[in-house]
């Protein structure tokens, strides 16, 4: 199990059934736990999902898929711990999404 910090400090798990998942579902994120450790540490934006999980975003100029923003998916549960549910690529970040927090 690997632990990341969240922008708002809070540990944040990927958890080995959480990295089979994302791996099974996306298998372009297979060599890419680097890129989803920098984008929940380090995103260019963080939005608001659907059912209360945060979304951090990030660009990556060179990704298996050519150039793309990487979208990870988490929870924060309050301040103290939090995990990752699902990491994929896109062309563009959400523009419905509403922005909690932006670099």
């Amino acid at each position: 199990m690997i632990v990341i910090y969240s922008k708002n400090s809070v540990p944040i798990r990927i958890t080995e059934e959480r990295w089979k998942h994302i791996t099974r579902r996306h298998p372009e994120m297979v060599s890419q736990k680097g890129k989803i450790e920098e984008t929940v540490s380090n995103p260019d934006i963080i939005q608001e999902g659907d059912f209360g999980e945060l979304l951090a975003v990030r660009f990556y100029p060179k990704t298996p898929l050519t150039k793309k923003h990487l979208v990870v998916a988490y929870k924060e549960v309050p301040k103290q711990d939090g995990f990752i549910l699902t990491a994929y690529f896109t062309g563009a970040p959400s523009k419905r999404r509403r922005v909690l927090w932006k670099r």
